[in-house]
């Protein structure tokens, strides 16, 4: 009876290997087949197909597809964030100064809070909101103290990204810890 048992094993296993080749060979074959208008962008390009419809004759409207609830909706491309209530209705909106590290598109929550710090760039800054972190460097909403805007070098990594203090105060009254952060392009 061992034999036998041994020999049922055996065969499994064989029909077990013989299957997952054949399914890994379609695979390849079927990734090597796939039309260039199906392949996922390279790394680091924004996906078009996600980039959320804007109207053109009202730039400041918030965009379709960017979340449902109540959320801080950021978008990369144009530099806006807004405050979007649970109805959907948009609470605030304004511009902001991103800094050299861009979040990916995505939804996120807010982690942490800081009245007063000092950025990453050596500035004073209030109404800290953070929300995300790329490579080590942390990614929140803040404004300066002094009101100044960013001033960028481009061999340093800073996550902030800045708005004036009005909205700073805004931001700091409307994204408490959990608040959901949705990052368009």
């Amino acid at each position: 009876m061992a034999t036998v048992t041994g020999t049922s094993s055996a065969i499994v296993a064989g029909l077990t290997a013989a299957a997952l080749a054949t399914v890994g060979f379609l695979g390849h074959r079927a990734a090597a087949n796939v039309p260039a208008e199906l392949h996922r962008p390279s790394a680091g390009a924004a996906p078009t197909a996600l980039k959320a419809p804007r109207d053109k004759d009202h730039p400041t409207a918030l965009p379709g597809r960017s979340g449902e609830g109540t959320r801080v909706v950021y978008s990369l491309d144009d530099d806006r964030v807004w405050l979007v209530g649970g109805d959907g209705g948009v609470r605030r909106t304004f511009r902001v100064s991103p800094g050299t590290v861009d979040p990916a598109p995505g939804a996120y929550r807010v982690t942490s809070r800081s009245k007063r710090v000092t950025g990453s760039d050596g500035v004073p800054v209030e109404h800290v909101v953070r929300f995300a972190s790329v490579d080590g460097t942390t990614i929140g909403f803040s404004a300066a103290v002094d009101g100044s805007p960013p001033v960028l070098d481009p061999k340093k990594r800073t996550g902030g990204v800045r708005q004036s203090r009005a909205d700073g105060a805004a931001m700091w009254g409307f994204a408490t810890i959990g608040r959901k952060v949705v990052v368009i392009p």
